[in-house]
């Protein structure tokens, strides 16, 4: 019998990845090749099909701008400040930058106010890695032919005494990428159970994880609709 793990509640805020100042200009995993205020960047495959592309390094009057950019396929998953200038409106304004470039996935965002330089560095750095994870992906069949075996799979409704609950399993190859809840309870101790039950099929890539205590009917029916959703894989 699977051992019983504490209800977590998960922060909405906590959804945003924010980046503070870092005033070293080293990066620990890929280095700018290009120090003059270029648009050019070198990239890195990651895990999993992911690609870590680094921008060149531009010089503004307030200081220098290089970012650091995740990728999966051509989804940008995370952005990371490598160097900005150090001044507080620079400070306030990165995670704003950052948060407009997760939800616009293009470097077609808005202009901070009290910190324009910082910005347009900022879009011009972040769109030179987008044209370069674009050149990557077309040279790479394999990242292309991942792409095309990404599939949505909805696993199977089941009926509990608290309500249905259903699963849609997003694929990419093997590898689950998503969970997304089609059907839940309405109860709030389901509520606070299906971020936990999500993160642990990330983590364990199969429905063999844990069933979350106070949401135990919730999620023995969520693991068996996940087990139909991984075994309807094609």
């Amino acid at each position: 019998m699977k051992r019983a793990i504490p209800v977590v509640v998960l922060s909405i805020a906590g959804l945003v990845p924010v980046w503070l100042y870092q005033p070293s200009a080293e990066s620990s995993t890929v280095q700018a090749t290009t120090p003059a205020p270029s648009t050019s960047s070198s990239s890195s495959s990651g895990t999993s099909g992911e690609n870590v592309v680094t921008s060149s390094t531009i010089t503004t009057e307030k200081g220098p701008v290089q970012l650091q950019v995740t990728f999966d396929g051509t989804k940008i998953t995370a952005v990371k400040m490598l160097q900005q200038p150090n001044h507080p409106q620079t400070t306030a304004a990165v995670p704003k930058l950052v948060a407009e470039t997760l939800q616009a996935q293009s470097a077609d965002i808005d202009t901070v106010s009290g910190a324009t330089i910082t910005s347009e560095a900022y879009k011009k750095s972040l769109q030179a890695t987008i044209d370069d994870n674009a050149k990557s992906a077309s040279a790479s069949p394999s990242a292309s032919a991942s792409e095309a075996s990404s599939q949505t799979v909805d696993g199977s409704a089941l009926s509990t005494e608290k309500g249905p609950v259903q699963v849609q399993v997003t694929f990419s190859g093997t590898k689950i990428t998503a969970v997304k809840m089609l059907q839940q309870p309405n109860h709030p101790q389901t509520t606070a159970a299906v971020p936990v039950l999500v993160a642990e099929t990330l983590e364990a890539q199969s429905a063999d994880i844990d069933t979350v205590s106070g949401a135990t009917i919730t999620s023995e029916a969520y693991k068996e609709s996940l087990q139909a959703a991984i075994d309807a894989r094609g």
